[in-house]
């Protein structure tokens, strides 16, 4: 695997990306737009997949990073869940469920990968700050 230097390089974050865009498209038509609580819950929950991604990379220690990889993954579970609520009360039809819900699941086995990774590979470094130069 090639260093990362910086998290937008991340698979499991540009399918996050990918997945909270669909997300908020989702959430702006019909019935689901006037359910505060669910469109306000669902957003959030699929922007906290990119933000742990990003957050946990951007962290001074590889178990930070995991712990934060954790939440992302676990985020991306919470999606699902909504979504077969988004489903249930007919505010998506079953093709945009299934899109939606295939995003999310990708996103969470590529996190699941990205953590077997760095936990198999407890050496792995990040550079965060190449050729940066500072000054006091």
């Amino acid at each position: 695997m090639a260093t990362i230097t910086h998290f937008e390089e991340i698979e499991a974050w540009k399918t996050a990306r990918i997945l909270t865009k669909m997300i908020y498209a989702l959430t702006e038509q019909g019935k689901f737009a006037k359910d505060f609580g669910l469109k306000n819950q669902i957003q959030r929950a699929s922007v906290s997949v990119m933000s742990n991604i990003a957050e946990g990379f951007e962290s001074r220690t590889q178990p930070q990073f995991l712990e934060y990889l954790g939440r992302a993954k676990a985020s991306a579970g919470e999606v699902r869940c909504q979504l077969y609520v988004a489903i249930d009360l007919a505010y998506i039809t079953d093709d945009e469920f299934k899109q939606s819900f295939d995003l999310a699941d990708k996103s969470s086995r590529q996190i699941a990968r990205f953590m077997n990774y760095l936990e198999t590979h407890p050496q792995s470094h990040r550079v965060r700050d190449e050729g940066s130069e500072y000054e006091t």
